[in-house]
Parts: structure tokens; C-alpha cells; sequence
């Protein structure tokens, strides 16, 4: 199939995070297993859990056996329809609206969780927002777009984990949602580019902080993937060209990507932590 093929319609979403609803095609968040159980009677936190690469993840989760509790922004209707999905596959789902980059609601929707499930023993840290610059480098960034930037990437990271610690068991696992941009760079990227970065470095030292508790962390970094983010971020030609530079020639969507949250969540990945995975379409990266 042609890179042609593989385009994306132009469009353009005016709004951070964006909406799955609004996209044209819809991304593919739909499991392509049968569930194993693998997760059975745990239960999982997922930030940006609404839409995109979240919502493949909610859904992986529940096909494998695990309650759900998404934290999303106030995309309710992003929200609901990830919830109905959750609970086809015979799962129950809580949503919890606010913003991450609040400390105290991070407290909040945890303390939530605890109160519905009682137990909270899969945290995956995936809320973020990103802003296109022209390229013309840190001066395009004004200080309240780099400061939203790393309160929602990486202070809210922080913040949930907190929280979570104070319930999470030996046999946990926290997931993070890093980006291939940590790598490599992104020169209209620079802000978010750099939380990523620090998105794996905080992977990296929280592990080694939580081995002896035997709470496992680790990342995976995606490259371009079809998700709302992507029309709420760059203009209408840049969206329709989204991953044809990737070695594959095309996007990932987010049901490429899920599987990865779901091995590092469960026992097979028993043996990992401080360790990121990287479903970037072949680009080949060091770390």
C-alpha cells in the first residue's frame, strides 16, 4: 500500500487535547486478542484514559480482566463512549473528570478509586497536551504554553504516582507514555519534546526507587499515532501527512500501541522495570 493510502483526511481541532469524536477516520482502538485474564481482578488507573492511545489501553486492560478508572480532562463524550467499550468487554468503569496538573485533584481521583475498587494496582500515566511552534526554537514558547506543558507532561506524572504509592502492593506496576520525540527531538516540538525526555528519566530513577517495594515502572514510547492529539496540535497538512515519514510509510493507531501497556502491566513483564518500549513504525533509537 502506497504512503498515499495511508493519509489522513485534512483537518483541524482547535482544542487540547482534542476529541476522538471530531476525527476522520475514527483510530482503531480495538483489540485484536482474545483475553488471557492476565489482569484478572486487578484494577487500573489510565490518565488521558478517554480517547486515543488511553482508550486502546482502557479497553486492552478490561479484555484482560481488570476494573478500569479513566481520568480525563472534560471530554465527557470521549469519556462515555470509552466507558461503554470498557464495560462490553464485562468490566466496570469509573470515570473521573479534572485536570492533572493539579496536585490536590491527583489526590483526589485516587482517593475516588480506592473508595470504588479498594485496591489500585496498575497506574498508566498517559495525560498530555501538546503545542506546535514554527520551528524558530525556544523563543516561539511563551511562558503559560511551556508552563501548561510541564504541569500536564510531567508535574502530573509526579503527582498521580504520589498519590498512587500510598495504596499501591508488591506486585504493582506503573506505565508511562513517553514519545519517541524523546529521542530524537522535534524542532516544533521543543516544550513537549523535553517533557518526554524527563518522562523517561523519571521512569528510570522511580524504578530504581521501587524495586525493593517490587513495584515495577517502565515506559513505552510511541511514535506517530493516530490520536486525537494530532489534529489538535498541527495544521491541516501537517495532520494529513501524520506518520508518513515513519520507515512504515503510515501512522500507528492506538491498538498497536495498547498491547505494549498491557505486557509491562502484567506478570510476563515480571523481570522489566526501568525499561521503555518503543512501537514507533521502525524508527531504531538507543534507550
Amino acid at each position: 500500500m502506497s504512503q498515499a493510502q495511508h493519509k489522513q483526511p485534512p483537518q483541524r481541532q482547535s482544542r487540547q487535547p482534542g476529541s476522538e469524536a471530531k476525527m476522520q477516520p475514527k483510530p482503531e482502538f480495538l483489540p485484536r486478542f482474545k483475553g488471557a485474564d492476565k489482569l484478572k481482578g486487578k484494577v487500573a488507573l489510565i490518565t488521558g484514559g478517554d480517547s486515543g492511545i488511553g482508550r486502546a489501553v482502557a479497553v486492552h486492560m478490561a479484555r484482560e480482566g481488570a476494573d478500569i478508572a479513566i481520568v480525563y480532562l472534560d471530554e465527557h463524550d470521549d469519556a462515555e463512549e470509552t466507558k461503554r467499550y470498557v464495560e462490553r468487554e464485562g468490566r466496570s468503569c469509573l470515570l473521573i473528570a479534572g485536570d492533572v496538573a493539579k496536585e490536590e485533584f491527583c489526590r483526589e481521583a485516587v482517593g475516588r478509586v480506592i473508595e470504588a475498587f479498594d485496591r489500585l494496582d496498575v497506574l498508566v500515566n498517559n495525560a498530555a497536551e501538546q503545542h506546535e511552534g514554527d520551528g524558530g526554537g525556544a523563543l516561539d514558547i511563551s511562558q503559560e504554553q511551556l508552563q501548561r506543558t510541564f504541569q500536564t507532561n510531567i508535574f502530573g506524572y509526579f503527582y498521580m504516582a504520589k498519590a498512587a504509592l500510598e495504596y499501591m502492593r508488591e506486585g504493582a506496576a506503573i506505565v508511562n507514555t513517553a514519545s519517541i520525540t524523546a529521542y530524537k527531538g522535534k524542532k516544533e516540538l521543543i516544550d513537549y519534546s523535553a517533557t518526554k525526555g524527563a518522562i523517561v528519566s523519571f521512569t528510570r530513577s522511580l524504578s530504581q526507587a521501587l524495586v525493593e517495594r517490587k513495584i515495577r515502572v517502565n515506559a513505552v514510547a510511541p511514535g506517530p499515532i493516530w490520536t486525537p492529539l494530532i489534529p489538535a496540535s498541527f495544521d491541516d497538512k501537517e495532520t494529513a501527512e501524520h506518520g508518513a515519514h515513519a520507515p512504515m510509510g503510515r501512522a500507528g493507531q492506538p491498538n498497536e500501541v495498547a498491547p505494549c501497556f498491557v505486557f509491562l502491566a502484567c506478570e510476563e513483564a515480571s523481570y522489566m522495570t526501568g525499561q521503555v518500549l518503543h512501537p514507533n513504525g521502525g524508527t531504531v533509537v538507543n534507550g
